[in-house]
């Protein structure tokens, strides 16, 4: 029997009986007990006491933990293992699958999954997690249930938040205990239990495994207490050298009597076990495949091992999975250390004579375990070629991360990277750009076609060939697939990348001259390089645990970092010199800030303690300490002036402190922007992540969860408020020294740079392969750099990440489509007007003005722009000079189009007119009756004219006589689109008001009234034969109509994901039928192509950027034109 404590009480509970699930091993010294609801734990261990005394069993009732106690075996883990686990801990959670069909696809989902689903279907249940190394695994688990943890190192703990039990537990059996188990085992009476007997569990040295092992092997031959004392005591067995506080040698020697007790013809079996991971369960197929034999004869094998406690075993279903104990497979490895490459590569060839690579189906019993070893197998194995030809093929990524995202590719990558660089290390490094920046795409649902992302890598890429290689192949059997023909233009943006850690890197800045870069991390060490070349300029072994934040000093002499072992260093930046320490911290300490001005310099440091301190170099000790937070403090940073400090925490508050004085001067609740009726305020965990401050001091950036926040420091009002999406929560972010630019860390793997002023994204960056930690701009302003949990930190140039390309364009842009000709009209952000062949992508650059809107006309000959001033203007595109100009409208020019001779001009503006022009032969004139703004017009046939407008009404005007014809009063509210049919008889509306309706131009009533779209409808779309009319609304739904009785024929509703948030990406923006009537495409997030006759998505093109405005499609149907909210151009041709 073992120790365990249940509900602040010493319980004994069985280590090897069968009928468990998992067995304790009391072999560490101290536990620790960590419980999140102290009120609860109290209301546990004093409302259950009397009743646990009348427990006759001896044992507490379980309604101490109603919710059940959940056991997870955790050990060593780096990012991907750890998400392994999460994920199987949920499905064991949610067997029913009732709150989720898919397994989280990162930390922090898994994290928000498992808070959940302890809060909502496992109450008040307790959470045993078995061998914890590392602080920031048990972050992962800290859901405010009930945990009780071993470990080897108290000091983990100092990472979570809420009263901790240190529970003292003995790290062997005693005599008398160790008695009680052989009893068991043995069917005996301990006090019948021969001499033998006690001098077995002498040798055993206390360690429950060995007596559970030697036990099992006396139940089976109850005559051999003398052979098995005399093999314990005359062995000498090799030592497993291991840093561990398990008793190796008892182990190795237990063990190795176990497996000499084996049949010899089952003990090469045994052996093969060496190659399997610590804490991995495998299906019962898997050693199918590797002995070639059938299922029956395999779990006769392995029920031997189990009874010999020699392996482990767990039902799945109809099915068993077996393992090892950690402490078996360290004995079997070193063991069989010649072996071991044999046995890896036996494993793969078994798995090649009876798998077709791609073949494996999610049904399969041995599916996951391929999927996530086999890699491992052939590195193992030495197999560097099949390696190889595994990584680099596109069906293997597929399938792979269909089955479990791209996070545990991504790592593989990492892992055997010194391999695939033998091959090709430009294919290595494509593929490994391809999983990272299509990694936000692949971590979702519906996911994505790897194939059409594939596409959208550069022609030279291996990732490229074999995409177009499937595509072709595809299309022959009616798959559609979109070539991006323009994309060459497209470049990698970062500048420069390092890695100077070996493992993540969690803090860099950059010196106050620009000229180094400081970088801390996992690792424990603190680095210093050159930010031009990289070069290394100084390694320390900085603390004896993560470093968790690095600072220059501003005259740039010293370094400061803060750790996990809670201490404060200051180094001298140039020698690394350790020039003080201070350890007046009791937690962790997560953040070190110097003040801006080298005159007196202060450090402020933030702990998880609650406090923030002051430091004066000078001193030994603090200056100050700051309290008032409730919780850890993550972050803190000095205003521009240094008069006041801002601190963040995860109590869901900004502080800020007069730094002379050190007292509070206010606090802003950030937590309260997240309040909703649905969730308690105890119930919603809101950490501050970070802060920044504005150059001139005035303004200070917040960010928490998945919003960045903008808050007037001397009014603490809201100023604006960015949401980064549901699926991305903010890391870090950091404010441009000189303009109004922030850069943002997103959990996705990506960076973005927003503008402040206008609240809206400017540019996207992706190059990372895992978590971006921290962000920083360069104290000019014109770089930034982001660190990694990928081990690199990246430069970035700020003005070519803007540009993206150093070209981007505005989203009003006119095509047209000639024959096999594509010719795009486009404003750049610098005002040029540029003319774009789509096929040769040969740019011609017209003129600069302050262009709003601008068209082509029908024949080339011409083009016409409006400006911002109201002016339009008319050049003639043979010579390239302005033919015609006119100040016109009084307010900016919104949409602006040619007649079909190409003769006259139709504009309208912010106004409530329209402007007619016969620009060749006389003066304009307006249009006016709409009562509000002009939303947009259409010319029809016989100089007829139909606008729209925010005062709900439709009109068709007469432009020869300048009169109303036809006066529609449509909508309560602002009618967004209008479409009108092709036989010129119906017009559509759409509007604010979430329906569209059906219009005959011979009535003044509607034909049909369109309902159930449930947000406003944004655009409508006639089909070419008139029986269709296609709908699409904020909500990323599109519906599909039948224009003769208004019934709905198709919902075209995007798979909804998490917090509701559609697929399409947002609004549908766009709609447009193929000549056939059999397809139809949309426009909103990305492109999305579906098949009219079963509503059914049939292609998906994301973008880089997002909230496209308008889709140009040609008559054809082959070719289509867009420009994302990043300003980058989109050419597709659908591949034939």
């Amino acid at each position: 029997m073992g120790h365990h404590i249940w509900d602040g009480r010493l319980w004994e509970v069985c280590i090897s009986c069968r009928s468990c699930s998992r067995s304790f091993f009391p072999r560490r010294k101290p536990v620790k007990l960590l419980c999140s609801k102290k009120s609860s734990w109290k209301k546990n261990r004093e409302g259950k006491k009397e009743k646990e005394r009348k427990n006759d069993t001896g044992r507490p009732s379980f309604d101490c933990f109603p919710g059940g106690v959940h056991w997870v075996s955790v050990g060593k883990q780096d990012k991907s293992g750890l998400l392994m686990k999460l994920q199987n801990l949920c499905a064991r959670l949610d067997q029913d699958e009732s709150f989720s069909q898919r397994l989280p696809l990162n930390i922090e989902e898994a994290k928000d999954r498992l808070r959940i689903l302890m809060l909502r279907k496992h109450p008040r249940s307790l959470l045993i997690l078995d061998d914890i190394w590392d602080p920031w695994v048990l972050k992962a688990f800290d859901n405010q249930c009930q945990i009780l943890l071993t470990t080897r190192d108290k000091s983990v703990t100092d990472s979570v938040m809420g009263p901790k039990y240190v529970v003292p537990v003995e790290s062997g059996l005693g005599k008398e205990k160790g008695l009680e188990i052989l009893s068991l085992f043995v069917n005996m009476k301990k006090a019948d239990l021969p001499e033998q007997a006690h001098s077995i569990i002498q040798e055993c040295k206390g360690s429950p495994l060995v007596v559970s092992l030697i036990g099992a092997l006396l139940r089976d031959f109850p005559n051999r207490w003398e052979y098995y004392l005399r093999q314990l005591q005359n062995k000498q067995f090799k030592r497993i050298r291991k840093s561990s506080s398990y008793d190796y040698e008892a182990l190795d020697e237990a063990m190795s009597i176990s497996v000499e007790m084996l049949r010899e013809d089952i003990k090469d079996y045994y052996t093969d076990l060496s190659i399997l991971q610590k804490d991995v369960k495998v299906p019962t197929k898997v050693l199918c495949i590797l002995w070639d034999l059938e299922t029956e004869e395999v779990e006769d094998i392995l029920q031997e091992f189990v009874n010999k406690s020699l392996l482990f075993c767990d039902r799945n279903g109809k099915s068993f999975l077996y393992y090892l104990h950690d402490l078996q497979v360290d004995f079997l490895a070193e063991k069989n250390r010649s072996q071991l490459q044999d046995l890896h590569k036996k494993m793969v060839t078994q798995f090649q004579r009876h798998h077709q690579l791609y073949s494996l189906s999610p049904d399969q019993e041995d599916c996951m375990y391929w999927y996530s070893f086999l890699a491992y197998h052939m590195a193992s194995a030495n197999m560097h070629k099949e390696l190889c030809a595994l990584m680099f093929s596109l069906d293997w990524i597929k399938a792979k991360t269909e089955l479990v995202g791209p996070a545990h590719l991504i790592h593989e990558f990492v892992e055997y990277r010194h391999i695939l660089d033998e091959k090709d290390g430009i294919d290595c490094e494509n593929f490994q750009e391809f999983l990272s920046l299509n990694g936000h795409l692949l971590g979702r649902q519906p996911f994505p076609n790897i194939v059409q992302l594939g596409l959208c890598e550069l022609e030279t890429s291996e990732v490229y060939r074999q995409a177009k290689l499937q595509a072709k192949q595809e299309v022959d059997n009616g798959m559609l697939y979109l070539e991006w023909v323009n994309k060459k233009n497209m470049k990698n943006l970062s500048r420069l990348v390092v890695r100077p850690h070996t493992d993540a890197v969690y803090h860099a800045c950059f010196s106050e001259d620009g000229q180094r870069i400081a970088s801390c991390g996992a690792d424990k060490t603190l680095q210093v390089f050159k930010a031009e070349t990289g070069e290394k300029l100084l390694e320390i072994k900085a603390h004896e645990d993560e470093v968790l934040c690095c600072a220059f000093s501003a005259d740039d002499k010293f370094i400061a970092t803060c750790s996990v072992d809670k201490k404060v260093k200051i180094w001298n930046s140039m020698t690394g010199e350790l020039v003080r320490i201070y350890d007046e911290h009791s937690e962790q300490v997560n953040c070190c800030h110097f003040t801006n001005n080298s005159n007196h310099l202060l450090l402020a440091t933030g702990s998880n303690d609650y406090f923030l301190k002051l430091w004066d170099l000078n001193q030994e000790e603090c200056r100050n300490t700051m309290f008032g937070h409730t919780n850890s403090v993550s972050h803190c940073r000095f205003s521009p002036d240094d008069q006041v400090l801002a601190s963040c925490s995860a109590d869901g508050t900004l502080k800020l402190w007069d730094v002379k004085s050190a007292n509070e001067r206010k606090s802003i609740n950030v937590k309260q922007f997240f309040l909703n009726s649905e969730e308690p305020q105890e119930d919603l965990e809101v950490i501050v992540k970070c802060c920044s401050w504005s150059a001139d001091g005035a303004k200070i950036m917040v960010a928490a969860k998945n919003k960045v926040f903008l808050f007037d420091i001397h009014s603490s009002g809201l100023l604006a408020e960015m949401h980064m999406g549901h699926h991305s929560a903010v890391q870090y972010c950091d404010f441009s020294p000189h303009n109004h630019l922030a850069v943002v860390a997103l959990s996705q793997y990506c960076v973005e740079l927003w503008s402040m002023d206008s609240g809206l994204k400017v540019a996207d960056c992706r190059g990372h392969l895992s978590w971006v930690h921290c962000v920083m701009f360069s104290p000019d302003g014109s770089s930034f750099l982001t660190s990694s949990d990928d081990q690199t930190i990246r430069l970035w140039e700020t003005k070519k990440v803007c540009k993206n390309s150093a070209t981007v364009l505005k989203q009003e842009i006119d095509v047209v489509f000639q024959e096999n000709e594509v010719t795009v009209l486009a404003v750049d952000n610098i005002r040029r007007l540029q003319l774009i062949n789509g096929n040769t992508g040969q740019i011609d650059y017209l003129t600069e003005a302050q262009v709003s809107c601008c068209c082509l006309s029908p024949h080339l000959q011409y083009l016409a722009f409006g400006g911002e001033d109201g002016a339009i203007q008319i050049l003639e595109l043979l010579n390239n000079r302005i033919f015609q100009s006119r100040n016109g409208h009084k307010t900016t020019v919104r949409h602006i189009q040619f007649t079909a001779d190409g003769k006259t001009l139709i504009s309208s503006s912010d106004d409530s007119a329209v402007q007619i022009w016969n620009w060749q032969s006389e003066d304009p004139f307006f249009l006016q009756a709409h009562q509000e703004t002009v939303k947009d017009f259409r010319l029809l046939k016989n100089s007829r004219l139909l606008s729209w407008s925010f005062d709900g009404t439709v009109k068709v005007w007469n432009i020869i006589t300048r009169r109303i014809e036809k006066d529609f009063v449509c909508h309560q509210d602002t009618v967004l689109s209008c479409d009108i049919s092709s036989d010129a008889t119906k017009f559509s509306s759409t509007s604010a008001d979430k329906t569209a309706k059906i219009w005959s131009f011979e009535l003044l009533s509607p034909l049909h009234e369109l309902r159930g779209h449930k947000g406003c409808v944004r655009c409508s779309s006639f089909s070419v034969n008139n029986s269709l009319l296609a709908t699409g609304d904020d909500n990323g739904e599109i519906r599909i109509w039948n224009v003769s009785n208004g019934e709905l024929l198709h919902l075209c509703a995007p798979i909804s994901v998490e917090e509701g948030a559609a697929t399409h990406g947002g609004w549908v923006t766009d709609l447009c039928f193929s000549p056939d009537t059999k397809m139809l495409v949309s426009a909103g997030g990305y492109l999305k192509w579906w098949n009219v006759v079963t509503g059914e998505s049939s292609q998906t093109f994301y973008t880089n950027g997002t909230n496209l405005k308008k889709i140009h499609v040609s008559p054809d149907f082959k070719t289509y034109v867009t420009v994302d909210n990043l300003g980058i151009l989109y050419i597709l041709k659908i591949l034939e």
